[in-house]
């Protein structure tokens, strides 16, 4: 349970310059904010650079050593200490952790929250027009001086996705560069998510309708306070709800659906305070037209404003179980079928097993039929295993996620979490239970027809089939060197 007024955003990204804009536009906007930053450039020397700065510059410095020779290792170490010195000296209220490159967000978001932090966001900086390029960068990170770590075996590619679909909120800054093309790519990679622009300022409630990529923001106040700044912090966790699995076929229904605007629906707490007619100053409408109260700082921002989106969105509320099981292959909330400016996403969805070896042979041709792929699949010679498929920059990485839940005992359920089982009854086929194959591409130039004619090639046979799981088993193991067995 957070144990002070202090709220924490994580802001990170392979696009650093995309990402430094971020945060600085989150210090410009959020009186009494800093931004603290480990830099692992430093790590071959045996230390990982931490400063703290504000909108004006760096407040202090200092160095953090290595922790089992992993820079990684060695943020996690200093990173909430650091935060709850923040919190403890009662001055800051927001600190917003800006990710080194390469550092992926779930784990320190994960991190934050075991500390006892409130955690308000996790935000991903993305430049559209570098989409395409990163996601089809196959390089180890290593090659590119990024590796957090000696055995680091990350590519560009496979962490820069990670990166972006993880957060549920998408800081996007304004490019001359990018085209249609760029921004359907990023609205098909992750749907669910908000995305907000980086570089505007604070702006009316009807400049922001007027705009795709704000969500519906609620009418000018004479102030504005950040959600749970003046509440009790021991009654106000993090906000915002999981939002659940879904069906695999509807990847955006429910609490994750997209609003008319092209981004997430708020579902936190206080978000009558947005919906249609609502008063903002009405009972339950939460704390979001409140005035700042008189702490440390009290600035307010200028009368008659709305906060910038992203602001808004830095204090939206963050659920690390929920984040955690949306990327889950078994319940992971994956995109829908799309077609537009050239950029397509094809689901595709199958009740019978692959045949492992002809799986197998035509995985390159699979890898590399889209800028971007993932899902969960089912091989006929493992029949109770979930598989995990999670291909960009033209590799392939194929892992166990645990059993399917049909083959579990009816006494194990009870030990699965609720949102997997959910999960699994939207899902459920009366024969085979949940197992099955979905498996999402997307990719500009999707060449569809000629991509489900080869994964129904994979397929079992009619004949092969009927022959049944005991014979499924007997089949040539050609994935055993991909799963380490």
């Amino acid at each position: 349970m957070p144990t002070s007024h202090l709220c924490v955003v994580i802001v990170g990204g392979l696009h650093a310059d995309a990402r430094q804009a971020a945060v600085a536009r989150l210090l410009a906007d959020v009186p009494d904010s800093v931004a603290l930053h480990h830099d692992l450039t430093t790590a071959a020397a045996g230390t990982v650079v931490r400063t703290i700065r504000d909108a004006t510059g760096i407040v202090s410095a200092g160095e953090a050593p290595l922790v089992n020779d992993c820079a990684c290792c060695a943020l996690r170490e200093d990173l909430v200490p650091e935060l709850r010195r923040l919190a403890d000296a009662g001055l800051t209220r927001l600190a917003v952790v800006e990710l080194w490159d390469s550092v992926e967000p779930k784990a320190m978001a994960e991190v934050v929250a075991a500390g006892g932090l409130r955690l308000t966001s996790v935000i991903t900086a993305v430049d559209p027009a570098l989409l395409l390029p990163y996601l089809a960068d196959g390089d180890d990170l290593a090659e590119v001086g990024l590796a957090a770590a000696a055995t680091d075996r990350r590519t560009v590619a496979d962490t820069f996705a990670r990166q972006l679909e993880y957060a549920p909120v998408l800081a996007v800054v304004s490019s001359e560069q990018a085209d249609d093309e760029d921004r359907a790519l990023l609205a098909q990679l992750h749907p669910t998510a908000r995305r907000v622009p980086i570089d505007a300022l604070d702006v009316t409630d009807g400049e922001a309708r007027g705009t795709d990529w704000f969500a519906p923001t609620r009418p000018p106040a004479t102030g504005w306070t950040p959600p749970g700044w003046e509440a009790d912090p021991a009654h106000t966790a993090n906000a915002a709800p999981p939002h659940g699995c879904g069906s695999p076929d509807v990847a955006t229904s429910g609490a994750g659906a997209i609003d008319g605007a092209g981004t997430t629906a708020d579902a936190g707490a206080g978000a009558g305070a947005d919906a249609p007619g609502a008063d903002p100053a009405a009972p339950g409408a939460g704390p979001r037209s409140e005035r700042i109260g008189s702490g440390a700082g009290g600035t307010e921002p200028r009368s008659g404003r709305t906060a910038s989106a992203l602001v808004d969105a830095a204090f939206a509320g963050f659920d690390v179980e929920a984040a955690a099981a949306a990327q889950h292959p078994a319940c992971a909330l994956l995109p829908a079928e799309a077609d537009e400016a050239g950029v397509g996403t094809l689901v595709w969805h199958r009740r019978r097993p692959f045949h492992p070896e002809r799986l197998y042979a035509a995985l390159e041709d699979l890898t590399c039929a889209a800028a971007r792929s993932r899902g969960r699949f089912w091989l006929a010679d493992r029949p109770d295993t979930l598989l995990h498929w999670d291909a960009a920059g033209g590799a392939l990485c194929v892992e166990s996620a645990g059993p399917w839940l049909a083959s579990l005992p009816d006494a194990a359920w009870d030990m699965v979490p609720p949102v997997r089982r959910a999960a699994a009854a939207l899902d459920w086929h009366p024969e085979h239970g949940d197992c099955c194959q979905h498996l999402v591409f997307t990719s500009p130039g999707l060449d569809r027809e000629g991509l489900e004619l080869l994964l129904e090639s994979c397929l079992l046979t009619d004949a092969e089939y009927a022959a049944g799981p005991a014979a499924w088993k007997r089949l040539p193991p050609a994935f055993d060197s991909l799963l380490e067995v």
